[in-house]
């Protein structure tokens, strides 16, 4: 065991209790413990043992696979392979960075000892500083990485941005914010394709709908889901008051087939003319495809392929994430009062972010975060908020005790 002293820190002398404490105080900082707290106090230790058992515990599954990977009998089952060849990979990140984590506290400690050298105690002192600053920022990424992965962070995604309260300048929001997206979509690489959309003679959305195709776009974008608030002069103003407007924005992870099971029997499907503002682009056939899931209600359409097929194949991937989504929602009701504690993924109907053009502002509601730089927020530059956002998760995770997400309380 690399620990041993976790087997028998309860059963140890006063010493020993407060040499535990302050090595582990040492290492762990932060990560831990929120405030110093008596040695003889049984909740720093069990947090302690926690973490310590969790990342250990990682590292010892990560041996074990590597270790029937090894064994030639294991080829014999290639689903085997490919399900160990996965949690391999997904090990990889937390081991690694877990490995360097120990590396910065061994030399931490190995510094430390210089600081009283009369010829290297400034310059211990100066590398000290240093390591303190990675031990943190490795502190952060530990973090992230110990939050249960959700199963459909590496999917692409289903966008849904309506214009709610505001008339025309919450359609012109709309647009700026599916604009905002794209944006951030191309920084990172991925592709956009567009499903559906209701335009406005202004230029704005009432509503439009598309894919985010890219590996890990869920897992950036979920946070999005919510209300958002803009608060500016719209152009349509004359008075030059500052106007209040929102817009929602749904982020559904891409379905497939084998999620989620439709009988045909439960579709109504209709062909109809693509619409559009005229000219050589509207369609003089019937290309565009409405979708009506008959025991729900959910109604899906999809105009803007050349053709009826792909029309179809678009519309359908919207209506398995919105089926999805309405069984999540449904499971969720019953667990309201849990994830009123957890950052996760915003409800629909919950304001989560509000952009005030006049102050140059952007206040992410649920981690009260306010940032000034709302002209490179808009311009696709949201990484700091969506990885504050996965921060909070990840400190909300760890303070409910490491409860896997989506696991029913008992």
């Amino acid at each position: 065991m690399r620990y041993p002293a976790l087997a028998s820190v309860s059963h140890g002398n006063e010493e020993d209790r407060a040499t535990f404490w302050r090595n582990l105080k040492s290492a762990f900082g932060p990560i831990i413990f929120e405030e110093k707290r008596k040695v003889d106090k049984p909740c720093p230790y069990l947090k302690i043992s926690m973490m310590i058992e969790r990342l250990e515990g990682l590292v010892k599954r990560y041996k074990e696979i590597e270790r029937e990977l090894s064994s030639p009998d294991v080829f014999r089952d290639m689903e085997r392979v490919k399900k160990l060849s996965r949690e391999r990979k997904e090990l990889e990140p937390v081991i690694q960075i877990y490995q360097e984590y120990r590396r910065v506290i061994d030399s931490i400690k190995e510094t430390e000892e210089l600081l009283g050298d009369p010829e290297l105690g400034e310059l211990a002192a100066q590398e000290l500083e240093k390591l303190k600053e990675k031990k943190e920022e490795l502190e952060r990424e530990i973090k992230k990485l110990l939050v249960p992965k959700d199963p459909y962070d590496e999917r692409n995604i289903i966008m849904e941005i309506r214009a709610g309260a505001g008339g025309e300048e919450a359609a012109l929001f709309a647009r700026d914010l599916f604009r905002m997206y794209t944006k951030y979509a191309e920084k990172k690489g991925w592709k956009v394709e567009m499903v559906d959309s209701h335009p406005t003679d202004l230029g704005g959305f009432k509503e439009v709908i598309f894919m985010v195709v890219g590996k890990g776009a869920y897992s950036r974008l979920k946070y999005e889901s919510g209300v958002h608030r803009v608060q500016r002069i719209p152009i349509t103003e004359s008075g030059g008051r500052i106007h209040t407007s929102t817009a929602t924005v749904a982020v559904l992870p891409e379905m497939e087939d084998i999620d989620i099971k439709i009988d045909e029997k439960d579709l109504k499907i209709e062909f109809f003319r693509a619409s559009g503002h005229g000219g050589q682009h509207v369609n003089k056939v019937e290309t565009a495809v409405r979708i009506t899931h008959i025991p729900t209600g959910i109604v899906v359409s999809c105009q803007e392929e050349r053709s009826q097929h792909q029309n179809r194949q678009r519309a359908m991937k919207v209506l398995r994430a919105r089926l999805y989504e309405h069984e999540r929602e449904k499971k969720e009701r019953e667990l309201r009062e849990k994830r009123r504690s957890q950052i996760g993924r915003g409800e629909r109907s919950e304001k989560i972010r509000t952009y005030n053009f006049p102050q140059n502002r952007v206040t992410d509601h649920r981690i009260n975060l306010t940032l000034y730089n709302l002209e490179d927020v808009l311009e696709g530059e949201l990484d700091e908020i969506i990885d504050k956002l996965i921060l909070k998760e990840s400190e909300t995770y760890e303070g409910n005790g490491g409860t896997e997400r989506g696991e029913k309380d008992t």
